[in-house]
């Protein structure tokens, strides 16, 4: 099926398939540069991240509050520009400036753990729902 003068890039393009016409080339071209530039502002973004999250954890509020300051203005041109999604950039936003408050005051800025804000049945509706049983139980006198 392949000649010995088969490369890698070879196989890029017989997977991915190229352009033919002329306008498919150009927007080939113009996907590519985007992809580049929204790869670069996502990076960007996520530094930031980690930026409020060291001085978070450094215990230095000033040096959190700048870094969230421009975090938000980063995430707020992206959202803007269609990078990444508005409720992403506001999620984002919450999230740190939350950690941050809880860290200024004094409290533990405990990271979520991963898996926790599943959807599925968690501790806290099924005890809510064992609540909802015993009341109800209560409530019908047994006749």
């Amino acid at each position: 099926m392949f000649s010995n003068r088969f490369c890698f890039t070879d196989l890029e393009k017989v997977i991915t398939g190229m352009p033919h016409s002329a306008s498919a080339k150009k927007r080939h071209k113009q996907n590519l540069r985007n992809r580049e530039r929204n790869r670069a502002t996502k990076s960007e973004l996520k530094s930031h991240v980690r930026k409020v999250l060291s001085a978070i954890d450094a215990g230095d509020t000033t040096q959190a509050r700048e870094a969230l300051r421009t975090l938000a203005s980063t995430a707020d041109k992206a959202a803007a520009s269609k990078k990444i999604h508005r409720n992403k950039a506001a999620r984002i936003k919450s999230r740190l400036s939350a950690r941050m408050l809880a860290a200024s005051k004094g409290g533990v800025a405990a990271s979520p753990a991963k898996g926790s804000g599943s959807k599925g049945s968690s501790a806290k509706g099924s005890s809510a729902k064992a609540a909802g049983k015993d009341k109800k139980a209560a409530a019908k006198p047994k006749a």
